[in-house]
């Protein structure tokens, strides 16, 4: 019988939002010396899973506000 976590534990762990989790954006790195950033983690590691691997060099985990804070603003 599986012994669950007492409550009272540091170890529990409660869900308290259903709302996506965005707090990092994700930039690919190719062999190339090119990169892709993606807002998600399910879509850099559909890309990641989707090239052959001979193409693939690294994942960067970015904090996703200092991400934003350095996009390009339009006039």
């Amino acid at each position: 019988m599986t012994q669950l976590i007492d409550k009272s534990s540091p170890e529990f762990f409660e869900q308290t939002s259903n709302q996506p989790y965005v707090r990092h954006d994700y930039k690919l790195h190719y062999t190339n010396k090119k990169s892709e950033i993606f807002d998600n983690y399910e879509d850099v590691q559909r890309t990641w899973f989707q090239t052959p691997s001979q193409f693939l060099d690294y994942i960067e985990v970015l904090d996703h506000k200092e991400q934003k804070k350095t996009k390009a603003k339009g006039f």
